[in-house]
């Protein structure tokens, strides 16, 4: 009983853990870098029939308006002070309190929308969408996490959002979309592969991301694929910041990739969180 009772404070410290990350990660970008929300505020065909009939505003004048810049850049870094009070509610999470439950839900919400934003970006690719699901899934899980509904199918859930992480990057590393030039760059600082190799290396990545999201949901080999998926995931995420390492502008080049590690880290302790809650259950 002792044994079960340290298994799942660990496991569920993992889940917090991740959902803190998820949050500060943003945070993090939010406040110091960008976000696509000019995907959206400069959406000629959705936003403006709206701006020149409601507003009285010229099209042209609205998006090159300073107004406008300013507001989007006040904007991002509410957002990003938004999702910082977001990881403290997680911090200091009382499920007594609906103000911790309101706010961890609401930047769920603002996560699921950056995912839209993300994809719509990227001219509508669906991979680019499901690429976060672990990013805006968990904290709407964490905040469920002792409805006894999601707590009997939590294994489930979260090894259909960490499958759908993997194929999104499978699908890109392959090439069924195309391969985005960072991933090749990544490849190329970290190992000194030639261009051909990084693809090459990419393609078989992909291939495994792809099996790992199927192997996962086998009960005799989820255990093999989730150890692949929580080394494989952590690796990626740090790969972020590892690629962009100058030793000339070490803090710098931390500075600017250590956002996407952190809210990245996810991908890797979600699958380390079900390999705790296989234990448990003696699987």
């Amino acid at each position: 009983m002792k044994s079960e009772k340290i298994y799942s404070i660990k496991s569920f410290n993992l889940l917090k853990l991740s959902v803190i990350l998820v949050f500060l990660g943003r945070a993090y970008q939010h406040l110091f870098w960008d976000a696509p929300l000019r995907t959206f505020f400069w959406d000629e065909g959705l936003l403006k029939p709206v701006i020149e009939s409601l507003f009285k505003t010229n099209w042209q004048d609205y998006v090159t308006s300073s107004k406008l810049d300013l507001f989007l850049e006040n904007l991002i870094v509410g957002l990003g002070i938004f999702y910082l009070l977001c990881s403290l509610a997680v911090i200091f999470y009382d499920a007594s309190k609906k103000i911790f439950k309101f706010l961890i839900v609401l930047g769920g919400i603002g996560l699921l929308f950056l995912a839209f934003l993300l994809m719509k970006e990227r001219f509508y690719q669906f991979a680019q969408f499901f690429e976060y699901s672990l990013q805006f899934g968990i904290p709407i899980v964490f905040v469920l996490y002792n409805k006894q509904r999601v707590y009997r199918n939590l294994n489930v859930i979260l090894k259909i959002l960490t499958a759908l992480v993997f194929v999104a990057h499978g699908l890109y590393a392959i090439g069924y979309y195309p391969v985005p030039g960072y991933f090749i760059g990544m490849v190329i600082n970290i190992f000194g592969f030639s261009e051909e190799g990084a693809k090459l290396f990419l393609l078989v990545a992909g291939v495994l991301d792809i099996l790992v999201a199927i192997l996962i949901f086998i009960p005799k080999l989820a255990r093999v694929a989730l150890i692949y998926a929580f080394i494989w995931g952590t690796l990626t995420s740090l790969a972020r910041v590892v690629a962009g390492l100058s030793i000339d502008f070490f803090w710098e080049s931390i500075h600017l990739n250590l956002f996407q590690t952190i809210y990245r880290l996810p991908h890797g302790l979600i699958p380390l969180y079900l390999l705790l809650r296989m234990k448990k259950e003696g699987n």
